[in-house]
Formats: C-alpha cells, sequence, structure tokens
C-alpha cells in the first residue's frame, strides 16, 4: 500500500545525526520529499543523501541553529521556497519534526553552568517555540499536517543532576499540550514522542566528547536505537487525518524508570 506521506513535505530539525538522521531515512523511504536543517551542513549533506538512496523524491539541505530567532527565519523564508516551486497554491508543509535539542551536563544545580542552562533551553524550548512559530503559515492549509515534538522521559520524571534538562522537556511536553489546543479545529495534529535511553550521540554531547563515560549510560542493558524512534516518528506522522498520537512514550524493555533498569553483569 502507498504511503500516506508519499510527495509530502517533512521538515526535520537536527537532522544531522541520531533521531533527526535516523528519521531522515525513514521519511526518505516513505516517499516523502524532505528539508533537513542542522548546523553541521556537511553531515546534512551526507544525510540527504542516504535519503534519497531509501526512496526520497527530495532530499535538500540548510544551515539551522534553532537558538536563534535570525537563523530560523532564514531557514523558514528558504523552506518556504523550496516548498512552493513552481505550485504556488499547490504545495504545503506537511510534516515538522522538531528534534534539535539535547541534554548538556550531569551537574547539581549547586555546581551547574549558565552555559549548560542556557542552551538546554534555547534549543529544547524556545527552538520549538521558534521553529513553530516560523512553521504554521507554511502548514494551515495542509488537510491532516502534523506537528510532532521529540521529548524525554525526563520530562516526564527527575533525576539528580538533570535539573535543567528534566525541566526543559517537561517544557517541551507542555507546549505540546498548549499547541494541541490552540489548533484544535484547523485539522492541524500535534504530538509528543518521548524516548527513554537510546544510544545516539545523546551522551557524548551531554558529557563533552568523553566516550567512556557515555558509553557507562548504556552498560548492561539494551538501550533503544535511532531507528527504533524514527520508526515511531513515521508511524505517528502517517495515521489518517482525523487521528492524532498525542503522546508516545517509548522506553526499551530493560528501563521501567529512570531509577530501575536491568543491567546484566
Amino acid at each position: 500500500m502507498q504511503s500516506r506521506l508519499r510527495d509530502k513535505w517533512v521538515l526535520i530539525t537536527g537532522a544531522s545525526s541520531g533521531i533527526g538522521a535516523a528519521a531522515a531515512r525513514a521519511f526518505g523511504a516513505a516517499g516523502a520529499r524532505l528539508l533537513l536543517g542542522a548546523r553541521r551542513v556537511d553531515r546534512l549533506e551526507q544525510v540527504a543523501a542516504e535519503a534519497r538512496q531509501a526512496g526520497a523524491l527530495e532530499a535538500r539541505v540548510h544551515g539551522l541553529d534553532v537558538s536563534r530567532t535570525l537563523s530560523v527565519e532564514q531557514f523558514m523564508t528558504w523552506a518556504g521556497e523550496q516548498i512552493r516551486g513552481d505550485q504556488p497554491d499547490n504545495r504545503h508543509l506537511h510534516v515538522l519534526v522538531n528534534n534539535a535539542g539535547g541534554a548538556h551536563g550531569l551537574d547539581p544545580v549547586a555546581e551547574g553552568k549558565d552555559a549548560d542552562w542556557e542552551t538546554m533551553f534555547q534549543t529544547n524550548v524556545l527552538g520549538i517555540l521558534r521553529m513553530t512559530r516560523a512553521a504554521l503559515p507554511l502548514m494551515r492549509e495542509a488537510p491532516g499536517g502534523v506537528i510532532l515534538n521529540i521529548g524525554s522521559t525526563a520530562g516526564r520524571e527527575a533525576y539528580a543532576g538533570g535539573a535543567a534538562y528534566c525541566a526543559a522537556k517537561a517544557g517541551e511536553l507542555q507546549i505540546t499540550r498548549a499547541l494541541r489546543l490552540e489548533l484544535c479545529g484547523t485539522g492541524l495534529r500535534v504530538g509528543s514522542v518521548d524516548p527513554g535511553l537510546a544510544e545516539t550521540e545523546f551522551s557524548m554531547v551531554r558529557f563533552k566528547g568523553d566516550a567512556a563515560r557515555a558509553k557507562k549510560v548504556y552498560e548492561g542493558l539494551q538501550p533503544l536505537t535511532a531507528e527504533d524512534i524514527a520508526e515511531a516518528i513515521v508511524w505517528a506522522a502517517s495515521r489518517p487525518p482525523h487521528v492524532c498520537i498525542d503522546e508516545l512514550l517509548i522506553k526499551p524493555t530493560d528501563q521501567a524508570s529512570m531509577h530501575r533498569m536491568h543491567r546484566r553483569t
């Protein structure tokens, strides 16, 4: 059966690695047209090539820093030009995946660093607000359009050392819920996809490149992969227009909660 996403425009932020890159390949396999944004444009080019190889009808890239309003506005101007092309009255953005974000540091509040806190709120919270505000004009005429924000189990359950990140992801969840209320009646759908432990570059970024410390996070258990989350994102985006996946919580079998995990010796 032909995918409901075939020939639809899909925009993914933070698409240069991890869940964003895996989502690009998965949407590509569904025959979508992709607009990919991230700060690392060279890596975006590689992801775009992989998405085209998977089956994407289009895969175009542009630099994007969701922590800067000007960058978001420039990206969305470019995105509008790509989408409308030679069919200005018949092209809309169908899917927005707000994936850019991440954690920085695992310090207790007493030892926290302003730079880490500010980066987490700029990307995980304000970045979603900026991107959604800028993308909505391209989505309002798209029947069955979908906004999917990538959250985390950290937005639902706090842990020591994660005060700012947990707060930021709780903010993502509440933004999603507020948008759902605000857009009710427009035909646009809004949802949050919240992974538990997933082995991507997440821990490498959090621990500033400390590979040994990053590896220890997943030691003894089988974590989720970026592809697991990408599959769920595409599934949520491809539901019929009358079906909205409001919130999707995904954990590895070995993780019952943030504080209860099965680790093999």
